[in-house]
């Protein structure tokens, strides 16, 4: 009896240095890097390849930083400037409140996407470093998705109001973006946690959605940062649709025109987010395949990585030109312009009329 209960503790002990032993195994990213800085490119087909992969990577990046960049910081500075001042005015909105911590969200996106400069080349920087630029542009992430889909639920519930305590919660924003920022500081931490502990001092070339991360962390931010959220805006799409409205309540058409921003920002949202998602799994099959994949494979998660940037840029645009606060804000502007221009040519006619007759006498 004594021996084949020191056998069987021997064998459990045995067990669980084995699977540590490969919990460890799987946690050692050390072996990964990107095909474009490990492969020896031999062939000829193979150097054309990376040339041709960096091109694109190279075009899609100045293209961004020229086009994309200025347009997405424009019109968030608009944002925030006609939500200020509304807000001093007293003209203030739940909706407005939801929409303002939505574009700080996106301008920090932007801010962080100037990372993406030195494409084709990563950003070189400490493994410490890389790790907090992440945890920043984590919290940009799941705040602006999670703000987004309580913009949702709360237009939901101002179409079919039930005589609930969530109804109630709704009504105070504060409330609700305390408790958005809450969840997404704790999904950022468990996500710098998950980028790996060990070797902070050593040199890494870093992306926002670093390559050398455990592969729970993509599964984490799948599951948390698009899964939930794309589910819950299906089912509030579905209950907007399905659902017949109260009486009193204005039509399906006209609460969409009204409301038009939130709903193409959640569609911009979820098919840019879905590209970047897919690209983010495919990665982290990779990393349990122990494979780095190919140079084609580097250039795709590029693009998507640079789509996800974009789509922060479109949000904002859309936010500006579809939300009728903001949008009645900028025709006054464009308005006032045009009263300028006309009024200063007005009094370039007579001084030019004075002139001829002057010179005539």
């Amino acid at each position: 009896m004594q021996l084949s209960n020191t056998t069987e503790q021997e064998i459990n002990t045995v067990e669980q240095e084995i699977s540590v032993e490969r919990r460890m195994t799987s946690h050692n990213m050390t072996w990964i890097s990107y095909p474009s800085k490990s492969q020896p490119f031999t062939s000829q087909e193979e150097i054309e390849a990376i040339i041709a992969s960096q091109n694109i990577i190279s075009r899609l990046m100045h293209c961004y930083i020229a086009f994309f960049v200025p347009t997405g910081l424009t019109a968030g500075i608009c944002i925030l400037i006609i939500f200020i001042k509304n807000h001093l005015q007293n003209k203030r909105a739940s909706l407005d409140l939801l929409l303002l911590h939505f574009t700080i969200s996106n301008i920090i996106m932007i801010f962080l996407s100037f990372t993406v400069i030195t494409r084709p080349d990563y950003l070189t920087t400490t493994h410490l470093a890389c790790s907090i630029l992440s945890f920043f542009f984590n919290f940009a992430y799941f705040n602006s998705q999670y703000v987004l889909v309580l913009t949702l639920l709360t237009l939901l519930l101002e179409r079919f109001p039930p005589q609930t305590a969530l109804c109630n919660a709704t009504q105070r924003p504060i409330l609700c973006v305390g408790l958005v920022v809450t969840c997404t500081f704790c999904l950022s931490l468990t996500e710098a946690v998950l980028v790996g502990t060990d070797n902070y001092q050593l040199e890494v070339h870093c992306q926002l959605d670093p390559l050398f991360a455990w592969p729970e962390y993509e599964m984490v931010k799948f599951t948390f940062g698009f899964g939930i959220p794309s589910l819950l805006q299906i089912l509030f799409f579905t209950v907007l649709w399905a659902k017949e409205a109260p009486a009193g309540a204005p039509a399906l058409q006209q609460h969409i025109r009204t409301h038009s921003a939130v709903y193409v920002t959640n569609v911009t949202i979820f098919i840019c987010r879905l590209f970047y998602n897919v690209m983010i799994l495919f990665r982290t099959t990779l990393k349990l395949q122990r494979s780095i994949g190919t140079t084609k494979n580097e250039l795709v998660m590029n693009i998507a990585e640079i789509v996800l940037f974009c789509e922060s840029c479109a949000s904002l645009v859309v936010i500006l030109c579809f939300h009728k606060p903001c949008k009645d804000e900028v025709l006054k502007v464009i308005q006032k312009c045009r009263r300028k221009t006309r009024a200063n040519n007005h009094l370039e006619i007579p001084e030019t009329a004075m002139t001829h007759q002057s010179g005539t006498q």
